[in-house]
C-alpha cells in the first residue's frame, strides 16, 4: 500500500510517538525509517544511555511500518511476538531504525530491524512476528 506523506505526518502525531519523540520518515514496498530523540528522562540506569525498552518501542513501531506498507489497503498489523538482542549502548541524542519486511503470509508477517545510533554504531538488531488483521479503510 502507498502511504503518503500526510498520512505519516497525522500518525506522527499520536500520543505515543509525542511522548516518545518518535518519527515515521518513511514507510515504502515493505521499508521502513525511523529516528527517536532521546530526552533524559528515558535514561535509566546509566545517564546518556536510554534504556532497553525505549529502544524495544522504536523497533517494534518501526516494524510495524515496514509490513504495513507492504500490506494491501484494508489491512493491518498487530505485533505478536518480537525479539531483540542489544549489541552496544545508545551514544548520543538520536536514535534511528531500520526495518524490513521480510515474508508475509495470509495472517502472518515477519519483519527484521537495526537501530543505531548517531554515530552510526549497531545498537540492536531484531525480528518479529505479526498478525495480519482486517480494518477499516483509512486514509
Amino acid at each position: 500500500m502507498e502511504i503518503s506523506r500526510d498520512f505519516l505526518d497525522r500518525h506522527n502525531g499520536n500520543n505515543l510517538y509525542s511522548v516518545m519523540g518518535i518519527r515515521i520518515e518513511d514507510a515504502v514496498q515493505g521499508t521502513a525509517h525511523s529516528r527517536m530523540e532521546i530526552q533524559p528522562s528515558m535514561c535509566w540506569p546509566f545517564p546518556h544511555q536510554p534504556h532497553g525498552g525505549v529502544i524495544f518501542t522504536l523497533m517494534d513501531t518501526t516494524m510495524v511500518w515496514a509490513l504495513f506498507s507492504a500490506l494491501e489497503k484494508g489491512l493491518n498489523c498487530t505485533t505478536i511476538q518480537l525479539d531483540i538482542q542489544y549489541i552496544a549502548p545508545a551514544k548520543g541524542s538520536v536514535v534511528t531504525c531500520t526495518s524490513w519486511a521480510t515474508y508475509k503470509t495470509r495472517r502472518l508477517g515477519f519483519a527484521h530491524g537495526e537501530v543505531k545510533d548517531e554515530h552510526g554504531q549497531l545498537v540492536a538488531i531484531g525480528q518479529g512476528t505479526f498478525r495480519i488483521i482486517k480494518t477499516e479503510v483509512i486514509g
